[in-house]
């Protein structure tokens, strides 16, 4: 082992020593930084096939390749694909929400990993990995874009050739809480609310574009996103999520 190597490692035996790594659901003290104790981890819905080709909601059974479902089919979204690593229940709100709202950043690293093993095939086709962006106003109350932090982790797991780009997109104009809006609302709610920034104009025309967000509900937010992207000239436009939010069929 390499000087430097040892010395890293005997620094993290004595931090954990002091501070040992607690897990992200639950608190419990676990093995390392960024992980989940055993309950947590069997108590989380990880989501993986059978799901929709389009849309990646899970399914019951396998339905065949390229099998879709009823909502995509009434209703094909504007995105290509979307996928997420977990399902948003009470289990995962429980690390969505202090990520998300209670400053806990530390939590980026072990979401975009997971994120980056839901959406491998995404992350092989993408040309740039965008997060959706926040309305100044927000991020001034918030402080951080926590869909940038998780675009970060996905970028530096080193899967796919994808080029992280922070401010492809930005708000045109606030939009308020979507909480609470029936899908057809929030659909409304967002319309035009996204512009590509001019600075990236020419370098998305044709290309493939990899949308991050936290939470996948009714899919309006990327889907306005999407179109920024289309009518700036991108050709495909792909989603990747931490958690998604599954309705009873």
């Amino acid at each position: 082992m390499l000087l430097g190597e040892w010395c890293m490692s005997a620094g993290r035996r004595l931090l954990d020593s002091v501070l040992p790594p607690l897990c992200l659901g639950c608190n419990e003290i676990v093995a390392e930084p960024g992980a989940l104790c055993a309950a947590c981890w069997s108590g989380f819905g990880f989501i993986a096939a059978p799901h929709c080709a389009r849309c990646g909601v899970p399914f019951a059974e396998d339905l065949g390749p390229g099998a879709e479902c009823g909502a995509c089919l009434r209703r094909p979204p504007r995105f290509r694909r979307a996928r997420a690593a977990l399902v948003y229940d009470d289990s995962s709100r429980r690390l969505v929400l202090p990520f998300k709202h209670g400053d806990r950043t530390d939590m980026a690293r072990a979401c975009g990993r997971w994120m980056a093993g839901a959406g491998g095939e995404l992350l092989a086709d993408a040309d740039f990995v965008a997060p959706v962006p926040l309305h100044w106003r927000r991020l001034f109350t918030r402080r951080y874009n926590q869909a940038l932090l998780l675009a970060r982790a996905v970028s530096r797991t080193g899967a796919g050739k994808a080029r992280l780009a922070p401010d492809l997109l930005r708000r045109a104009r606030w939009t308020g809480s979507q909480a609470g809006l029936k899908a057809p609302e929030r659909r409304t709610n967002v319309r035009r609310a996204f512009e590509l920034h001019p600075r990236w104009a020419a370098a998305v025309e044709g290309k493939t574009v990899l949308l991050i967000d936290d939470v996948l509900t009714t899919g309006a937010t990327v889907e306005a996103c999407a179109r920024a992207l289309q009518r700036g000239g991108a050709r495909h436009v792909d989603v990747l999520t931490l958690a998604r939010v599954v309705r009873p069929a």
